[in-house]
């Protein structure tokens, strides 16, 4: 069985849309939902009970907290991690299913598009993907999925508020054979609004070059993020 992990905050808008998607997706496969939510002001516990998903109450709110909670609640033999405004595409969770068949693959992530008509943003999908085949480095909204034995032995992901994704899938390559699946998940393009694709996406380069550097997780927190924008930290892939 696998089980599908979705971490929220007052997600109520783009929830429907994922959990449905799961619906489609699932098709014969054995599946669990649990919607890990930490304190959402919305209608996200009422739409995740609404589509018969399982909730999962977490206390705080951080990505990597309310993942690592909820797979210690999961019943599958599979997890996938998936970002409350991230949509499967049709037999997704046979891809996976198929994937791991082969013992030496011990998990990976899908490939990557936005919901936009940004050249740019198609543009850093495609170097995603290359990324992902190459590496094995995969963000957090890009579904990544790994055999519960291996998420155990690994630790789960790192208490950190920036990177958790990426940490963790560099360990996961480390562990195993990793593989990146099409069709592409859809990713929506929400946090690039305010910057807009090409600052966001500079700025997300230069975040990213300097964690792979060594700055700490928290460091870029407090450097890169101002009070108004807050909430970003837990939006970010």
């Amino acid at each position: 069985m696998i089980s599908i992990i979705i971490p929220t905050a007052n997600e109520a808008q783009h929830l429907p849309k994922t959990l449905s998607a799961i619906t489609l997706a699932g098709g014969a496969v054995a599946h669990e939902v649990l919607v890990v939510d930490a304190g959402s002001a919305d209608q996200t516990v009422e739409v995740t009970a609404q589509h018969g998903a399982r909730v999962v109450p977490c206390q705080v709110r951080q990505r990597a907290a309310q993942m690592n909670l909820g797979a210690t609640q999961a019943r599958g033999d599979i997890l996938l991690f998936l970002h409350g405004d991230t949509v499967l595409a049709a037999a997704a969770l046979a891809k996976i299913e198929e994937a791991l068949t082969n013992q030496q693959v011990v998990g990976g992530a899908f490939a990557r598009r936005y919901d936009s008509s940004s050249w740019l943003l198609r543009l850093t999908c495609a170097l995603a993907y290359l990324r992902g085949r190459l590496s094995g480095w995969f963000l957090g909204d890009q579904g990544i999925f790994v055999r519960t034995e291996v998420f155990q032995k690994l630790g789960g992901y790192q208490d950190v508020a920036l990177f958790e994704d990426l940490d963790f899938s560099r360990r996961m390559r480390c562990f195993g054979r990793t593989v990146i699946l099409r069709p592409a998940v859809t990713s929506a393009a929400r946090r690039f609004e305010t910057l807009g694709p090409g600052r966001r996406t500079m700025r997300d380069l230069l975040l990213t070059y300097r964690y792979l550097r060594g700055v700490s997780p928290p460091e870029l927190a407090l450097k890169h993020e101002t009070p108004p924008r807050a909430a970003s930290l837990y939006e970010r892939a």
